[in-house]
């Protein structure tokens, strides 16, 4: 049985990170009250998230308020409800938020159709005020800034025990 969360608001959307860099795990969370929902997720969906995310909100007027910063951290445990696959993102105006939308990814063949036959995708639903969207751009690129720095040649990352350069030979 797939999980299906719909938050109409939120009190906190957040992401982080578990481990040391270039072994990083990858958050994101939703909390509304007691209900909280972990999704498992890659550090390059968390940017494209944030990116998205941005570029909806350069055409909407700044937020006002600003989320306090202890809202942004992740809060255990971290069982990860699904791994997360399609993400879906809009703005209604009506009510000046933000809608995002997290689904679940389904293992598929080498032609691209689900192993299963009938596949039951997790799905989480949220909407986000202007104020958090930008506090989780924010955060975003915090948490992905914290990992391994990147090749000035080659962009790949740098490990702290070094790196082979495939442009520096």
């Amino acid at each position: 049985m797939s999980v299906y969360f719909d938050f109409d608001e939120v009190d906190a959307f957040t992401v982080g990170a578990l481990g040391e860099p270039g072994s990083r795990a990858f958050y994101l969370q939703a909390r509304r009250g007691t209900q909280r929902v972990t999704v498992k997720c890659e550090k390059q969906q968390a940017s494209a998230i944030s990116d998205y995310l941005r570029r909806v909100l350069n055409d909407l007027p700044e937020p006002t308020e600003r989320p306090i910063a202890a809202a942004m951290e992740l809060i255990g445990p971290f069982d990860a409800a699904f791994v997360l696959g399609p993400v879906g993102l809009g703005y209604d105006r009506s009510n000046d938020m933000v809608l995002l939308q997290l689904e679940e990814v389904i293992a598929v063949d080498e032609e691209g159709e689900p192993l299963d036959e009938d596949p039951d995708r997790g799905h989480i639903r949220m909407f986000l005020t202007r104020n958090q969207a930008h506090a989780f751009c924010r955060h975003a690129e915090d948490i992905v800034a914290a990992g391994r720095p990147s090749c000035v040649w080659c962009a790949n990352p740098v490990n702290p025990d070094g790196h082979f350069c495939v442009r520096m030979n």
